[in-house]
């Protein structure tokens, strides 16, 4: 059996390094403890002012750029026609539709055509009374001229009998100047003279009194004629309307009636919708009511493409929150569009140019817009704002930020106010 030895378990010696590098590697030491001393004294002046550290990822930031800012809103809208009207019953009959829904139209077709036999019955009798009155007319007429001669007759009667009372009373006035006739014949003949000018003059007024009444009644019955022939022609009018024509032209919508039935006055029959004119209805929150008016910029999307609109109309009132509007087009229409298809609607509150603003992010939230955390070398410092106009995406910064500031944008609450916090990677 043979012993090995220990030179396994035996370790060289290696002999000291001279002095000289002994110095170099402490010099190099040295250097290398400075850099990193040099490196981490910011971070560490750093960490000793912030209050909080949070980690860099759990953070959103932005740059605050200057340009010009829109500020909108954002809704969806439904396309509605903007002339839409619905077709009614014009008497009480029996309908029968000429069309189906979904048939093109032309304004002044015959869509429906409505049996009243009452209408046309009270159209007879107005007419039958309408030729009494002009019958009665045509003999007032005659009777006048009738009544003419008749007085023109005693007034000539008259004349005549005042002439040959002027004649006998001129022979009298001869007759007592030569003492031919007695003083009773001569007074006799005066009062001859007299009743005849009464007479002349009676008939002549009575003759004017009589075409004057007449006149009368003849305007009476032209009245009479005129009232009669306006409820004939109105009520033509509404016999004509039986034969029911669309207004505009479009397609018949949604039909309110069958065919073949019994309608009431004003009971709805269909409606026709226009396709040549749409306007988009949009539903906006409660809180821009304030800042709407009528007139204002609409951009509608539709198709991947921009539409320019414009708002037409605001609902006075707030039903749900919300304030119904009108938004109609102001260059081009879309085309295919179609009857309550959803579009993308943004509203145009406001328009600034060359003004400070920033991203749109929950800091407004959670610091209700009077600061922000700029952030500067890793260390997020808190800083007074003042924001402005604020708009989907960007918000309007007044004081407290200059353009290429670099803030959080995130929500915040969780810094607890802190002065500053230590953004760590």
């Amino acid at each position: 059996m043979s012993i090995k030895d220990t030179s396994e378990q035996d370790s060289q010696i290696v002999k000291n390094k001279s002095p000289k590098k002994r110095w170099a590697i402490i010099t190099v030491s040295a250097i290398v403890v400075a850099s990193i001393v040099w490196q981490v004294a910011p971070a560490a002046s750093r960490w000793s002012k912030a209050q909080q550290s949070v980690s860099l990822e759990r953070v959103r930031l932005a740059t605050i750029t200057q340009g010009d800012f829109t500020r909108d809103i954002s809704v969806l809208g439904r396309v509605v026609a903007a002339v839409s009207p619905t077709v009614y019953s014009p008497a009480d009959g029996t309908i029968t539709l000429m069309i189906e829904a979904g048939h093109e139209v032309e304004q002044g077709q015959v869509i429906a055509k409505l049996e009243s036999p009452e209408l046309n019955s009270r159209l007879f009798q107005q007419q039958a009374s309408l030729e009494g009155l002009q019958s009665t007319f045509d003999r007032q007429k005659i009777q006048a001229k009738k009544q003419r001669l008749i007085d023109q007759k005693a007034v000539d009667l008259a004349n005549v009998k005042l002439v040959t009372a002027k004649r006998e009373k001129r022979r009298a006035d001869l007759g007592f100047k030569k003492s031919a006739i007695s003083q009773i014949d001569f007074e006799k003949a005066q009062d001859e003279l007299e009743q005849a000018n009464l007479q002349h003059k009676h008939a002549v007024q009575d003759a004017a009194l009589n075409i004057e009444s007449l006149d009368f009644d003849s305007q009476s019955l032209q009245l009479d004629i005129r009232r009669q022939n306006l409820l004939v022609k109105e009520l033509q009018r509404q016999v004509d309307g039986l034969n029911i024509a669309s207004p505009v032209n479009g397609i018949v919508g949604n039909l309110s009636t069958d065919n073949k039935t019994f309608l009431s006055k004003n009971q709805a029959i269909l409606t026709i919708v226009d396709l040549s004119q749409f306007e988009v209805e949009i539903e906006i929150p409660e809180s821009y009511a304030d800042d709407l008016a009528i007139g204002m910029e609409v951009n509608i999307q539709f198709e991947q493409q921009p539409f320019r609109a414009r708002l037409v109309t605001i609902s006075p009132e707030i039903l749900n929150n919300q304030v119904t509007g009108r938004v109609r087009f102001t260059k081009e229409i879309p085309k295919k569009l179609r009857q309550n298809q959803r579009l993308n609607t943004q509203i145009i509150l406001e328009y600034k140019e060359n003004v400070l603003q920033v991203q749109r992010g929950q800091f407004l939230d959670s610091s209700g817009g009077r600061f922000a955390y700029k952030v500067n070398n890793g260390l997020a410092e808190k800083t007074a704002i003042t924001t402005g106009a604020r708009s989907l995406s960007h918000v309007e910064i007044l004081q407290g930020l200059s353009a290429g500031d670099q803030i959080i944008i995130s929500g915040t609450d969780t810094f607890n106010a802190a002065e500053q916090v230590l953004l760590s990677n």
